[in-house]
């Protein structure tokens, strides 16, 4: 029970949350969670709301769902049931008691080929059983744009659909049986017919199903997405009493599910995708329903607001598109059914293009399927959110429903770009709502109002996909009429007694306008160390790119970086969610009340390697190395910091040291002494299992001897602290290749550095007097507008990224970040004639993750291949990332990391594969964890093949 101000209580009206948390305790054998860093992580889900549980519970069966419940009722406290927190209406949110079935109740029990069905327990992803079914032949149909880390129970809460719906339906046409559990501790087995419903239960559902035919047989609109209220017409005699159908879809607010057993269906054997352009989306909508005769297996638009420079070079012209893709028993049956849709894809098409190779399609669904997040940042840098994200309508009507639809957005000054399943009249939008003032609200409100009586106008229903939740619950009367709305009552009431699963939710709904995931958040919390350009300025927008869409909660290896640390995990509090989730809470200063000297948020950003893969990966851009970065330079501004900031944090100031006093040959034999080691690194705070690398007796600079009579074009060879001091052989063979391909290159002969070491450890202020000098002591090359050649890639990107963000009001640092260069971009932009040395065998190794975030690799990959090296490298992170893996307590994240993509490329590749790895610390971890390889930069690579050329 809760009293007025929130405050959870007791039956006798004591507070009780630290009771409620000793008897879960006492009785769950998963983890208890009442910290504030607990709570914080599952305010919010990928909605515009916000909700503050008492507390998180993870149980690891169903026995220890049944004992949180009774725990939960003898409190009188609410329990919400929780997936992968994806759900965009705010369902997944709650106020008592969160249970996360992600991290233990997350397997697939059975699958049985010859049934085609499968068992899975509510917390398992979607392409978890997706591939679990793939070696008989056989798949999951729904599969939500969120496949790689939605769960198959929050699908069920959610009825949840996906692209595949025109084929295969909603997770209610494809969900059997369900064991579930009632807030008062009743187990239920949900089929058709119900027997295995307690019989007092299901008498009082038959009895309501019975006194209400005529209003259940008329009340629901006819259309393949009608996903809004309750299912309770599955209930209907002629429909079979489908118990499991009537359950899918109530947001966890009848029952808890322990188990479901799901059907599978064939999955074809070879693919193509028919991709059709028209002149807008209106057109395109109107065409979609003409294809469903053919028997896609989907149908999906999108218009051109979602489509970025590189997408548009692989689409065919028009300012809209269908993706429709066909199957068949070979790739050229499914060709043909392609290509049979284009030729029934109607008059006003544009253009148009079938794929049939599965990687060309891959990067296609890649665009579609992260428009949620894409959605979220307008052309112009604006912000748009969900809240009316997919409403749908009968297919037949979808081209004028937009139309309408559009001229409704103009009305308020709204904008947004539709896309979603046209095939199904599904839409989904994201709109520049003002979430952030009482006016924009007020507008969010009305807007909604008048966008629920536009879709029931048109035979619609408010939810086609993700449920009602908090964003539309409230104007299901708009749509259902009252009766049918109090009817859902009723239901919910026979179910649940005590109202105590999901409050708020779906039956008597609190205001769509309550709860906004943005009130109390600060404006411009400052002052700031970073200038945030593309945020404004303003670091609660850009902790608020986060929409909790969850990419870097994904666990398979894949072309993706982001989250190596989640990855190793498992922990929410690892992912870029997670660690933005807690920011966000550190700003709004209620469940995280520390602020900047916050040990909850210093705690989860621990783990966060600063690879900036986030930056890229993220459909939305949070770069959670820059929020670490600033974090860091607040929490530990005039405190005393670990010691690993000083040791490694300032390595290259210690570096210069070294080498200035030629004191290299004395630190190798110190650290070559096995208690002067163990001394050394407990004082530096590196953990014990690394080795500290030997230091090069003479750094690049000091041994660089340019040639006298060198002509061609000059480029400046950039010392960073790495290549000068600890791989100078880098540097010497990046010169010599330079040169071959008849360019000049010229070394600063004073130290200059990028600031990088200062900037992962947050020490903003040095880096900043860092940065200066090195503009001061480029000038020259500035001036001259040279090339900089930067063989480092993690200093490349901090000078093309944390350089300008940092010194924003220096033109100076602008202008450097323009003339960064690659290795391989120097010579693709300035010796584009030059023919690379032939190498012609395989290659294995890492792109580095600031490479892959910020830099690319395209000119990389096109000279590799010139060179005939044949072969991808690894994506992900190696799992040093510079300073991060020599911390002390890092270790075992580190080598998890390497072992997610690095490790396994290398024992599977041929023994005389090249080891390439442009990062000192890739090649420092290749080192330590796989001593028989000798991975090099592939300017090293190069220059030896120029050597036994010349031989």
């Amino acid at each position: 029970m809760r009293d007025q101000s929130g405050q959870v209580r007791g039956r006798d009206g004591s507070a009780s949350a630290t009771e409620l948390a000793a008897a879960l305790r006492a009785t769950v054998r998963g983890e208890v969670e009442f910290d504030a860093a607990g709570r914080a992580l599952v305010t919010m889900d990928a909605s515009n709301y916000r909700r503050v549980p008492v507390g998180v519970v993870a149980p690891r069966d169903a026995d220890d769902v049944a004992a949180a419940l009774a725990v939960c009722r003898a409190h009188g406290t609410p329990v919400v049931p929780r997936g992968g927190g994806t759900s965009i209406a705010g369902q997944a949110t709650g106020t008592g008691v969160v249970l996360d079935f992600t991290r233990h109740m997350d397997q697939v029990l059975a699958i049985d080929p010859e049934a085609r069905t499968a068992v899975v327990q509510p917390g398992v992803v979607c392409d978890t059983l997706r591939d679990a079914a793939a070696p008989h032949g056989l798949t999951f149909g729904p599969d939500p744009s969120t496949h790689s880390r939605c769960t198959i129970g929050g699908m069920i809460g959610n009825n949840a659909c996906g692209s595949h719906s025109v084929a295969w339906g909603t997770t209610a046409d494809n969900t059997l049986a369900l064991d579930v559990l009632t807030y008062r501790g009743d187990a239920a087995r949900l089929d058709r017919g119900g027997q295995g419903v307690p019989v007092p239960l299901r008498s009082a559902v038959e009895s309501l199903v019975a006194d209400r035919l005529a209003l259940l047989r008329t009340g629901y609109p006819e259309l393949p997405r009608r996903i809004s209220g309750y299912a309770l017409d599955e209930l209907l005699p002629e429909k079979g009493r489908d118990w499991a159908r009537a359950f899918t879809g109530s947001e966890g607010t009848l029952g808890v599910l322990t188990a479901a057993t799901v059907r599978l269906v064939p999955s074809p054997a070879a693919r193509a995708l028919a991709v059709l352009g028209y002149p807008d989306e209106s057109a395109a909508a109107e065409a979609a329903s003409g294809l469903l005769g053919l028997g896609p297996l989907t149908v999906e638009g999108m218009a051109a607001d979602l489509v970025d420079e590189h997408a548009l070079t692989v689409l065919p012209a028009g300012g809209a598109w269908l993706f429709v893709e066909t199957g068949g028993a070979d790739r050229a049956e499914a060709t043909a059914a392609a290509e049979a849709v284009c030729r029934a894809a109607g008059s006003s098409l544009t253009g148009r293009t079938v794929v049939a190779d599965p990687a060309g399609q891959r990067v296609l669904w890649r665009v579609r399927e992260d428009a949620s997040g894409t959605a979220t940042r307008l052309p112009d840098g604006g912000e748009a959110w969900p809240g009316w994200e997919d409403c749908a309508v009968p297919p037949a009507r979808l081209g004028p429903y937009l139309r309408e639809f559009r001229g409704l957005l103009r009305d308020h000054g709204l904008r947004g770009a539709p896309y979603g399943h046209f095939g199904d009249g599904c839409i989904h939008i994201r709109i520049d709502f003002d979430l952030l003032t009482t006016e924009g609200v007020a507008r969010f409100r009305e807007f909604s109002v008048e966008l629920a009586d536009l879709v029931t106008e048109h035979g619609g229903s408010l939810s086609g996909e993700h449920g009602d939740g908090l964003a539309r619950a409230e104007l299901l009367p708009r749509m259902y009429g009252p009766e049918l709305v109090d009817t859902f009552g009723e239901f919910k009431d026979l179910w649940d007694p005590d109202g105590a699963l999901n409050p708020g939710v779906l039956a008597r709904p609190e205001p769509l306008d309550a709860n906004l995931r943005f009130t109390g958040l600060p404006v411009k919390p400052g002052p700031l160390a970073f200038s945030y350009p593309d945020d404004g300025g303003d670091f609660s927008a850009a902790v608020r790119r986060c929409v909790g869409v969850a990419r870097c909660r994904v666990t398979t290896p894949g072309a993706d970086v982001m989250c190596p640390s989640f990855r190793a995990t498992r922990d929410e509090t690892h992912s870029t969610r997670g660690r933005a989730r807690l920011l966000h809470e550190m700003l709004l200063g209620e469940v995280v009340t520390d602020g900047w000297r916050s040990t909850e948020v210093r705690d989860a950003l621990d783990l966060c390697l600063s690879c900036k893969g986030c930056r890229s990966d993220c459909p939305v851009g949070v770069d959670m190395a820059t929020y670490k970065a600033e974090f860091l330079h607040h929490h530990y501004a005039g405190r005393l910091r670990p010691a690993s900031h000083y040791a490694l944090g300032r390595l290259p100031r210690w570096l210069d040291l070294v080498s200035a006093a030629r004191l290299a040959p004395l630190a190798n034999a110190a650290v070559g002494i096995g208690p002067l080691a163990t001394l050394a690194k407990r004082l530096a705070g590196i953990a014990q299992e690394r080795a500290i690398p030997p230091l090069p007796t003479t750094s690049f600079t000091r041994g660089w001897r340019p040639e006298p009579a060198a002509s061609g074009r000059p480029v400046l060879l950039f010392p960073d602290t790495f290549t000068n001091h600890l791989a100078p052989s880098a540097g010497h063979a990046a010169a010599t290749v330079l040169s071959a391909a008849g360019l000049r290159p010229t070394v600063p002969r004073r130290a200059v550095c990028c600031g990088l070491t200062y900037v992962t450890t947050g020490q903003l202020d040095q880096a900043r007097a860092v940065m200066r000098r090195t503009l001061s002591r480029l000038a020259p090359a500035l001036a001259g507008e040279l090339p900089v050649t930067v063989l480092e890639p993690p200093c490349a990107a901090a000078l093309r990224t944390d350089l300008p963000e940092l010194l924003p009001d220096d033109p100076r640092a602008a202008r450097l970040a323009s003339l960064v260069r690659t290795f391989a971009e120097t010579l693709e932009q300035y010796a584009p004639d030059w023919e690379p040395p032939r190498l012609d065998r395989p290659v294995v190794g890492q792109t580095h993750c600031h490479q892959h975030a910020v830099l690319g690799d395209a000119p990389d990959r096109r000279l590799r291949e010139r060179a005939g090296l044949v072969g991808d490298l690894s994506a992900g992170c190696c799992g040093l990332a510079g300073n991060f893996g020599f911390e002390k307590g890092h270790y075992d994240v580190s080598v998890a990391c390497a072992e997610d993509h690095l490790l396994p490329a290398l024992r599977s590749a041929p023994p005389h594969a090249t080891v390439l790895a442009d990062g000192y610390s890739c090649r420092t971890q290749l080192t330590h964890l796989a001593p028989e390889h000798h991975p090099v930069h592939l300017a090293e690579a190069l220059a030896a093949a120029l050597r036994d050329r010349s031989r």
